[in-house]
């Protein structure tokens, strides 16, 4: 999930039942705002997985912890993690059929205000990045009921990193854990990973990247990683080696026409990468090639709200959607899979700021 120095905004106009249109096929999308009426809160919509339009569930928002800054879900589609920051702890939310979402009480401590999740593809451990106190938390996951409980690391019960976290990912196969940070320039330090313990950086680690490198993203083979520098309108590329070292692929960075890209998703296909332009209010589009090389789409960028600072994709691969943070919206996308086309669905008016959204597989 990623932490940004301005995110989306997001909220639904229209409205369904928590017990209503909860098919087996429906999918449920939920938004994290850390601030607002009444503090911390999450929203929740259900999508038309025919048309990838939302509809606010009746309940919705539901109060959450204080500053609630992250969200990750569960690949049973069962449970929801909430980094807290506020509190420096993390909570587990039971999702029922309809979408509704049920705290499980106590919440599970983290280090000093957590900002970051991921999970690894089997649901088998959650990493949380702690931006207060510079080190990452991991937890292995009860299958049963979602409970967490903390994975001890090599010299303590986290992992120091000595830095604050910008962005943070793990490879398909879990077995390497990627985060972003600034000082002076942009880094990128790279863990190995065994059974939720992180090891000491790989050779070379940390490597460089752009200034301000909010966006990250692995492809899903896990040979490719990307960064979208803010402060340097790039994006820059890396081969993934056997070790989980970085090397630069040729040319790399490429410089946008664009401005602060912000966001990278890389979709269900492997064969686009979408960039969110905040200060371009538009999301530019790219084909992959085989050595990872990066070449803009025909019809790019497709036109955004002000300030996009967000995107996410459900399980299907059809839709795609974008958080506008200053027009106060989030938009629905089709996504054409033999062009890599984006084309507006709907538009949907918000009135509070999320900093993470996820929707069920």
């Amino acid at each position: 999930m990623l932490k940004k120095a301005a995110a989306l905004l997001l909220v639904c106009a229209s409205m369904s039942p928590w017990l209503g249109c909860g098919t087996t096929s429906s999918r449920f999308l939920y938004a994290a705002i850390p601030s607002g009426a009444g503090g911390g809160q999450i929203v929740a919509y259900r999508e038309d997985p025919n048309a990838g339009v939302l509809n606010q569930l009746v309940g919705s928002p539901i109060s959450a912890g204080s500053a609630v800054e992250s969200l990750a879900i569960h690949p049973s589609g069962k449970y929801l993690y909430a980094a807290n920051s506020g509190s420096n702890n993390i909570s587990l939310y039971t999702i029922s059929s309809a979408g509704a979402l049920t705290e499980v009480t106590p919440r599970t401590n983290a280090g000093t205000s957590p900002t970051l999740l991921v999970m690894d593809a089997s649901g088998s451990f959650l990493y949380a990045a702690n931006s207060g106190s510079f080190d990452i938390s991991v937890f292995s996951i009860n299958a049963s009921n979602g409970a967490l409980t903390v994975v001890e690391q090599t010299g303590g019960a986290s992992a120091p990193i000595g830095l604050s976290a910008i962005n943070m990912a793990l490879t398909p196969s879990g077995n390497a854990l990627y985060v972003t940070g600034q000082g002076q320039q942009g880094w990128i330090e790279a863990f190995p990973v065994s059974q939720g313990v992180l090891g000491v950086p790989v050779a070379g680690s940390p490597f460089l990247a752009g200034n301000n490198p909010y966006g990250l993203a692995i492809d899903s083979t896990g040979t490719h990683l990307y960064t979208a520098n803010k402060q340097d309108n790039s994006i820059s590329e890396f081969t993934i080696n056997g070790n989980g070292s970085l090397s630069a692929v040729s040319g790399s960075p490429i410089g946008e026409a664009y401005t602060a890209p912000v966001c990278l998703l890389i979709d269900k296909s492997g064969k686009y990468m979408y960039v969110a332009n905040q200060g371009s209010a538009n999301v530019a589009a790219y084909s992959i090639g085989s050595d990872g090389g990066l070449t803009l789409l025909t019809g790019s960028p497709f036109s955004a709200g002000s300030q996009p600072s967000f995107i996410a994709a459900d399980s299907s691969g059809n839709y795609v959607f974008v958080g506008n943070q200053s027009s106060s919206a989030i938009q629905s996308f089709s996504l054409t899979t033999n062009s890599g086309a984006l084309t507006a669905v709907g538009t949907y008016a918000v009135s509070a700021t999320p900093t993470s959204i996820v929707i069920t597989p």
